[in-house]
């Protein structure tokens, strides 16, 4: 299997999910990657980049529309936007929240399935709603790789239980362990 993006999700106690996940993504893996974080729609634009780009050797784009997707490249939803994947670029929205977000994690992820299909890797980390049950359990119908935190170790288990529950067949893992998985997944070494 060739897989050509990865989409995340998160919101409560995300920003820490998030940077160890990365942390943990072995260089080897150029696969871009693209995240909705439930922020305020009073979040100032830029600052959840700015964080991650103090913490990451990757480059750490906030997304404008229209965007080229690139490899090797972590893109982050902005505030009150949502983020959809069209085959090779990115669209913003200012539709209708969904589950109260904007952005949200099933419109990011819907549209990477559709985009995408077997080609996408989709992670559902901490949150405190159901966002993204719908869109990994998409990711997972069309063939892609659906992968949760444990909600055992995340600082609020609702949303990687919800995940759970609409995309069963999910591997399950702790947040050190999702980056060397999607590693094997791409076939790329994990020293």
């Amino acid at each position: 299997m060739a897989y050509e993006l990865v989409v995340v999700g998160c919101s409560w106690g995300g920003l820490a999910a998030l940077g160890r996940l990365l942390d943990h993504l072995p260089d080897g893996v150029d696969l871009p990657v693209v995240v909705a974080q439930h922020r305020g729609p009073d979040s100032l634009r830029g600052a959840l980049e700015a964080t991650l780009r103090r913490r990451l050797e990757r480059p750490v784009v906030e997304v404008e529309d229209k965007d080229p997707i690139a490899l090797g490249r972590v893109y982050i939803a902005p505030p009150d936007y949502h983020l959809l994947v069209e085959p090779g670029s990115f669209a913003l929205s200012v539709d209708e929240r969904v589950r109260h977000a904007r952005p949200s994690i099933d419109v990011l992820f819907e549209s990477a399935a559709d985009a995408y299909g077997e080609r996408v890797i989709g992670v559902v980390l901490t949150g405190a709603n159901e966002d993204g049950a719908a869109g990994l359990a998409r990711i997972a119908e069309r063939g892609g790789a659906a992968i949760v935190q444990d909600p055992g170790t995340a600082e609020a288990r609702e949303m990687p239980e919800a995940a759970l529950a609409a995309a069963a067949a999910a591997t399950v893992l702790p947040l050190e362990g999702i980056g060397p998985h999607i590693a094997e997944l791409c076939a790329v070494g994990v020293s």
